[in-house]
């Protein structure tokens, strides 16, 4: 119990910094576009994944049956589910980038069934049922008009490989640190994503980037929703179940919504506070189980 309860705290730890993270992209994306805010995010996490991991002392000796693993990780989550995730939000509503990224846990428990053959039990049916149910009361009713079919299939891949990329974490062998598992993953990302956004660079406007908004945004972003955010994320998932913890990415909209709230002057009703009572019956059951 005491090991759920734990990577229960990490989860919901980390999907509550992702919340936050919506907002501070509406803030920074404006002055450094979405290929090039993820290549820094990743620089900046990069830096202080290894500081971290130097500090603590990490053995960063992978064997070689495992890079392939490692590898995937990094390009299906780290790359391509981050990436598809800033253009989906940028050629969508934040309606739809919500509703979408919402059906992560429901390909996650599709995902373990198949790849870790864990059961999909009646009570983790309820809860994906009421989770679901939730974020749609947060969120409202999308309607989709064809100007944003482009970004709803950018939003529907990144939901699809993050799920993918975190049953995949299941595979990894609890005998590698998270700091190194996660610092390896950013690297491959970066390694991926350089030859495209080091010509890009040179169009930022780097005037603007000195404003604390958006520098301290960048440190957010790759500081404390990257680094800190996969670690937990990664930690939690060893922790529990795949099926189970895919649950807390539900977490993240009520953060976002919440902050939206509070931070950009964004409504919120009474569906807001429906939908959040909703989510936490769905991950109070997942807990309890």
């Amino acid at each position: 119990m005491k090991k759920t309860l734990l990577g229960s705290l990490y989860l919901s730890l980390a999907a509550s910094i992702w919340g936050g993270m919506y907002v501070v992209v509406k803030v920074v994306v404006d002055t450094v576009p979405p290929l090039e805010l993820v290549w820094l995010r990743y620089m900046i996490a990069i830096i202080a994944l290894f500081i971290i991991g130097i500090i603590t002392k990490q053995s960063w000796r992978i064997d070689k049956r495992d890079w392939l693993l490692i590898f995937m990780i990094g390009l299906i989550g780290n790359t391509i589910s981050i990436v598809a995730q800033e253009i989906g939000t940028m050629l969508s509503t934040a309606q739809m980038g919500a509703i979408i990224t919402a059906t992560t846990p429901a390909f996650m428990v599709v995902f373990a069934r198949f790849i870790l053959k864990e059961k999909i039990t009646f009570k983790k049916a309820v809860s994906i049922i009421l989770a679901t149910f939730g974020v749609y009361m947060i969120v409202g009713s999308a309607h989709i008009d064809s100007s944003h079919q482009l970004g709803g299939v950018a939003l529907l891949i990144a939901a699809l490989t993050w799920s993918l990329m975190s049953v995949l974490i299941k595979r990894v062998p609890e005998q590698y640190s998270q700091i190194v598992v996660t610092s390896y993953g950013t690297l491959v990302a970066i390694i991926v994503l350089t030859p495209l956004a080091i010509p890009r660079l040179k169009n930022l406007d780097f005037h603007a980037m000195v404003e604390p908004s958006i520098w301290g945004g960048l440190l957010y972003l790759g500081v404390i929703s990257t680094a800190c955010g996969f670690l937990l994320w990664n930690r939690g998932l060893q922790m529990l179940n795949a099926a189970s913890g895919g649950l807390f990415f539900f977490f993240q909209p009520i953060v976002g919504t919440f902050l939206g709230w509070l931070l950009l002057g964004e409504q919120i009703g009474v569906s807001f506070w429906v939908g959040t009572v909703l989510i936490f019956s769905g991950v109070l059951l997942v807990i309890r189980e």
